[in-house]
């Protein structure tokens, strides 16, 4: 098969530092290097010529996000939850041992905990316990769901 592995995901974030604090402190990314790019990128980025931004590359075992933040041109969008039935990638998940554990560190590092989101399936998890699921958003509204009781696959 001609592709070798999978990359990373993109993140477009209005705040470099306080997005980096958030994928670290939170989810456990460490940072792996910083670079300035501009027009050389702008045919991959689908931008006219006179364009600047910083990629900010993070990991966390195999995982890879990258952060975008742009400096020209100006972005202006909403910075909220994407419905769950718009098109295209709706959410990053990450399984962990209890939600509550992260709420101080998510609100903390500009995030934000969705209790309303909160699952509850009795049963489905590990050993014949429940399975809990809840969505967080980073500071710039990207979806993130953790789940409680999941299962390695």
């Amino acid at each position: 098969m001609p592709i070798q592995s999978f990359s990373h995901v993109g993140v477009c974030c209005s705040d470099l530092e306080r997005s980096t604090s958030f994928y670290v402190n939170v989810l456990g990314f460490q940072e792996v290097f910083t670079m300035e790019l501009g027009d050389e990128v702008a045919a991959t980025m689908e931008m006219e010529p006179g364009i600047r931004f910083v990629s900010r590359m993070l990991r966390r075992g195999d995982l890879r996000v990258e952060l975008l933040n742009w400096i020209t041109p100006d972005v202006d969008s909403p910075r909220t939850r994407r419905s769950m039935t718009a098109f295209g990638m709706t959410h990053l998940c990450f399984r962990v041992d209890d939600v509550e554990e992260l709420a101080e560190a998510i609100r903390a590092n500009g995030g934000e905990l969705h209790r309303d989101t909160l699952s509850e399936l009795p049963g489905s998890g590990v050993g014949g316990g429940p399975l809990r699921l809840i969505y967080v958003t980073d500071p710039d509204g990207v979806r993130i769901e953790f789940m409680s009781g999941a299962p390695v696959l």
